[in-house]
């Protein structure tokens, strides 16, 4: 009783997080008792992109390097800020004080400061932080498209869950209704007890293998439920679309969608983007940098805008550094190799992409075009297999055949019912495979 009002709870939860402005938010069938939520793909899809960690992570990662890409354009740009205070110092009788620095015992401090620094360095860390943003997106893409697969492989799989046990439930059924007929004919002479046999080793095999088609149903269920949930969901229900595939693109169309959706390779060129830009800023090293200094304000020995005798305390000054690096012992082109050692790599990482993502098109497409053409021959080879059945059975029934081959159209049905869900699933997985190069078609 305890687990059950638990589970209740735990549904309750679940489905009461789920409004109108969540993204959580699912297609549910409200029952008496117990709650049930009915799920499509487009709903599975839509809550492991907010509850898969993974998924979750490539995102941060985006955002935290459009965030450094804000930070690096800032330091391109002049700083305002403002300052205020007051130094006091020793008097020993003369306008100064007893310190060599301070200009009197008594000096007060308020200005309005803009700064701005200028180095070739600058401006290359500022292009390579667009760059890594960059690869950073196209890393959250990749991430989206293999979630995406992930989960159409794992709802389908669980789909097919279902029908398998349908399947074993059918075969279950067959192989009883064979074992009640090869009964009634040893009852009436015309058959042998062995036929019995064979038919009751035949309904034991079929129930067993009920029973693990139900295990491996539950167990792919619970696989998506982690996936997807927030919680710990066991009741839902999963909408079977399987046969609702989109059509197999043209080539030449699935080639122009991979040239210009491809995120493998928008990474790659992306990174070695970046991999130039941080030579560019080692190279900066080399040479001066400029900054500029503006104040406005008050650095005097009143608090005020004019000094006793009438003069003017509130003013503005300007200070100018260029700074010319010298030696330093090669650290910076100690930088510089190091730059264009990784340079040299994100080239040849770039190349490689390349020919892998002309590879993985040829291969995930030739895959796509024959898993869709096996559909009609596995669906034909279903239909045959439930015939072909129906008629040995009439055959052994009249004498003409064996329980063998009785036994053996069973298994054939049985297989020839699973292989066609198994193509089922493998053409919706080699779409989300090739969606993975051209997005959605």
């Amino acid at each position: 009783m305890f687990r059950s009002l638990s589970l209740f709870l735990c549904l309750a939860l679940s489905c009461s997080c789920w409004s109108q402005s969540d993204p959580n938010k699912v297609s549910a069938t409200a029952s008496a008792s117990p709650i049930v939520v009915s799920l499509t793909l487009d709903d599975a899809i839509r809550l492991a992109k907010v509850n898969a960690p993974q998924f979750r992570t490539a995102l941060t990662e985006a955002g935290s390097a459009r965030e450094d890409r804000v930070q690096a354009r800032a330091a391109l740009l002049p700083d305002i800020s403002f300052t205020t205070g007051a130094i006091y110092t020793e008097p020993n009788g003369t306008p100064e004080g007893v310190f060599v620095g301070g200009n009197s015992p008594r000096e007060y401090v308020s200005q309005g400061v803009v700064h701005q620094a200028l180095s070739f360095t600058s401006v290359a860390d500022f292009r390579r932080a667009k760059s890594q943003e960059a690869v950073a997106r196209a890393r959250a893409e990749i991430a989206a498209r293999g979630l995406v697969r992930t989960v159409v492989e794992d709802f389908y799989g669980a789909i097919v869950g279902q029908r398998k046990v349908v399947n074993a439930q059918q075969a279950s059924g067959e192989a009883q209704r064979f074992l009640d007929l090869s009964q009634k004919l040893e009852h009436g002479g015309e058959v042998a007890h062995s036929d019995v046999i064979k038919a009751q080793l035949q309904a034991n095999d079929r129930t067993r293998d009920l029973q693990e088609s139900q295990l491996a149903e539950e167990k792919a269920k619970l696989e998506l439920a982690v996936l997807i949930f927030p919680n710990f969901l066991r009741d839902f229900q999963l909408v079977d679309d399987l046969q609702q595939s989109p059509a197999l693109p043209p080539l030449e169309q699935v080639q122009e969608l991979a040239g210009k959706n491809n995120p493998e390779l928008t990474a790659a060129v992306a990174a070695m983007r970046a991999s130039q830009q941080e030579v560019a800023a080692a190279i900066g090293g080399h040479l001066p940098s400029l900054s500029l200094n503006y104040f406005y304000g008050i650095d005097a020995s009143q608090y005020a805008v004019r000094a006793p005798d009438r003069t003017q305390n509130l003013g503005y000054q300007m200070s100018a550094t260029l700074d010319l690096p010298i030696f330093n012992w090669g650290a910076t082109q100690s930088k510089v190799r190091q730059a264009q050692l990784r340079r040299d790599l994100s080239q040849v990482e770039l190349s490689a992409a390349q020919r892998q993502a002309l590879a993985n098109l040829q291969l995930f497409y030739n895959e796509l075009k024959i898993s869709g053409a096996q559909m009609d021959m596995l669906r034909q080879s279903a239909e045959l297999a439930d015939e072909s059945l129906r008629l040995t059975t009439l055959r052994y029934q009249g004498g003409e055949a064996t329980a063998l081959e009785v036994v053996d159209a069973q298994n054939t049905l049985v297989l020839s019912r699973n292989n066609f869900d198994d193509g089922a699933v493998r053409y919706r997985v080699a779409i989300a495979n090739l969606q993975t190069l051209t997005g959605n078609f």
